[in-house]
């Protein structure tokens, strides 16, 4: 179980008042970006060593979640029930990231089945499709927005993983909320990533309760080491695990977060008591396609979470996209891509992000084109769209987005205008028993509402709320009428970004990969890299993690600071490419299949780890 930590030279890490500059440079209103502000902050850049196991494995984004996990499986636990060890865990000890007050997609295949659970939060009852405009109709600031109640959705998670638990779960509900009970009560030093990200942020002491909390008497947050305890917490789960979900659903606890949502200060929301108990987890078909490597002469299954999330759907396009175009440019030179071929990549992912913004939104609301979204994933159609990159000339100004129905018909929606998205923290558990769990959950942005709820028992601590109805459209409809198909809508589900995968050997059926990342938008780009990496360019999971990260958006193609040479920014700039270095802050955990049982890889640009036996 032990892990090597030794650090990157060109990935040190990077000033945290220049990232913030930066970042913020980018909210000058929530329809216009130039450049996306990122959910989180980065901190210091760790390597970790390649991870073997034979049995089981698990991978998370916090070594004390990870050992939880690991506890969990040694028990004889199943994969479901390590993952649910862990996110407890990580709501304590990274809540920052993830917690009981916000939502999440979890993918699980028992070795014959995959399912899809759908724990994304939901808008209340009561919202109307004018959430985010001002009083002119104009959208207002993101900042003016995610700060407070009116972007609280109802939280899913516990009871998605309630409900996993009961189909897949081999220990007892309550045995796998001690550790984090444990955790809580005895209390833990705060991580390095904690300490920057509290330091950094200006609205969470505006909170009471998160005041109390986080900051000492003086106001100071409270610095890396300082052992802090979450009482109120811990009480909080001790009740989830002898009452089960319903105690976060049903009772005292909607009523002190519909509460805080709807008496906040400056940004009262709408969530109510009754969104809580009617809250419903939705099991969907994975979203898979086929997919294949020619120079190793093996073809994948890769499956993921179909809408309300755009990720699968992205991802898909981005690599079939690519496979469409026939042979391309050498993709790595000293172990970092080429300026060719993110060029190509950059173009494909351009015309996915130009259907994504068009025809994805909750299929609770939203046809897909020609009745199935897998019409976005066909062979013919992703040819047709790369007949539109030119390998050799400069870049599409603009990307169309597509037709997959071949009718030319309008599409009944508008365009969603570029927007900031946040998120996450990821898990991916393989257990002994031919079990598989890849998970993404989150409170959208660092430190979510900034809203932290208590009971007002005496207790100090809490758990703090998502403001992920941040991730609808702003602007409801376009200039002609036709609605946003990711606009605002009562007990809707916002679009999201997050991709937890799964692959399979297509001939075999076995298991391949379990991944994910965090990172808002940008978990589309982090994904890609890492099937990429492992799939194509032969790449243990470690190694493709820790390639630098690219990203390319609407209009902007962002590269990792450090992570490429002048050369390659210069190529991309002269074929028309709005190139930007930036902090890209990914948090990618995966496990693979190998000859001697699980490789694993831990992101080093945060602080997870795998184990395993």
């Amino acid at each position: 179980m032990a892990v090597r930590l030794t650090l990157m030279p060109w990935r040190i890490a990077f000033a945290v008042s220049g990232c913030v500059a930066l970042m913020l440079a980018g909210l000058g209103g929530a329809h216009a970006q130039s450049l996306p502000m990122q959910p989180e902050l980065p901190s210091a850049r760790v390597q970790k060593a390649a991870f073997q196991s034979s049995t089981f494995a698990v991978a998370a984004a916090n070594p004390l979640a990870t050992q939880a996990g690991y506890e969990i499986l040694k028990a004889g636990g199943s994969a479901v029930d390590a993952a649910i060890a862990v996110q407890m865990v990580l709501g304590v000890v990274e809540p920052q990231s993830s917690g009981i007050g916000g939502g999440g997609f979890l993918l699980h295949f028992d070795g014959k089945k995959t399912q899809a659970f759908d724990g994304r939060e939901a808008a209340p009852s009561a919202v109307r499709p004018d959430l985010f405009l001002d009083a002119k109709g104009a959208p207002m600031p993101l900042e003016q927005a995610l700060v407070g109640g009116r972007a609280v959705g109802i939280p899913g998670l516990v009871r998605m993983l309630s409900m996993a638990h009961q189909q897949h779960g081999r220990l007892s509900w309550p045995k796998l909320f001690a550790p984090a009970i444990r955790i809580a009560t005895e209390g833990f030093p705060i991580s390095e990533r904690m300490a920057t990200l509290l330091a950094a942020d200006k609205s969470l002491k505006l909170d009471p309760v998160a005041s109390r909390y986080l900051y000492d008497s003086q106001g100071k947050p409270w610095p890396q080491g300082h052992v802090l305890t979450n009482p109120e917490l811990a009480a909080v789960l001790t009740r989830i695990a002898s009452e089960g979900s319903n105690a976060l659903m049903l009772g005292e606890l909607p009523q002190r977060m519909a509460e805080a949502v709807r008496k906040h200060p400056s940004n009262p929301g709408m969530l109510a008591p009754l969104d809580m108990s009617n809250y419903r987890v939705y099991v969907r078909e994975p979203l898979c396609f086929d997919y294949p490597v020619p120079a190793q002469q093996k073809e994948y299954r890769i499956c993921g979470m179909p809408p309300p999330s755009s990720g699968q759907l992205a991802i898909g396009q981005i690599l079939g996209t690519l496979r469409a175009l026939g042979e391309l440019p050498p993709a790595l030179q000293d172990g970092r891509p080429t300026a060719d071929w993110l060029h190509a990549y950059t173009e494909a992912a351009r015309l996915a992000w130009a259907d994504r913004q068009l025809y994805v939104g909750d299929p609770g609301s939203v046809v897909p084109p020609g009745g199935s979204w897998s019409r976005l994933l066909e062979p013919a159609y992703l040819a047709k769209r790369a007949r539109l990159i030119h390998l050799q000339g400069p870049r599409m100004d603009p990307p169309p987005a597509g037709d997959p129905t071949g009718t030319i018909k309008p599409v009944a929606y508008a365009p969603m205008p570029a927007q900031i998205e946040h998120g996450t923290s990821h898990i991916s558990v393989v257990d002994g028993y031919g079990n598989a769990v890849a998970m993404t959950s989150s409170i959208e942005a660092a430190w979510g509402a900034h809203i932290m709820v208590n009971r007002g028992v005496g207790l100090p601590g809490g758990f703090l709320l998502n403001n992920q109805l941040t991730d609808f459209s702003f602007i409801p409809s376009g200039p002609d009428g036709r609605q946003v198909a990711n606009r605002v809508e009562p007990n809707k589900r916002p679009r999201s970004s997050m991709s937890p995968t799964l692959v399979f050997d297509k001939s075999t059926g076995k298991l391949v990969l379990s991944g994910g990342s965090p990172g808002g938008a940008l978990i589309i780009h982090f994904t890609a890299k890492l099937l990429l990496g492992t799939l194509d360019w032969g790449l243990s999971p470690q190694e493709a993690i820790d390639l630098p990260n690219f990203s390319a958006l609407d209009e902007v193609l962002l590269l990792e600071s450090g992570g490429f040479p002048a050369s390659t920014v210069s190529a991309l700039t002269a074929r028309g490419h709005k190139v930007h270095q930036i902090p890209l802050t990914s948090g990618i955990q995966a496990v693979q299949r190998n000859d001697a049982g699980w490789s694993g890889g831990a992101d080093p640009r945060r602080e997870g780890v795998v184990l395993g036996d």
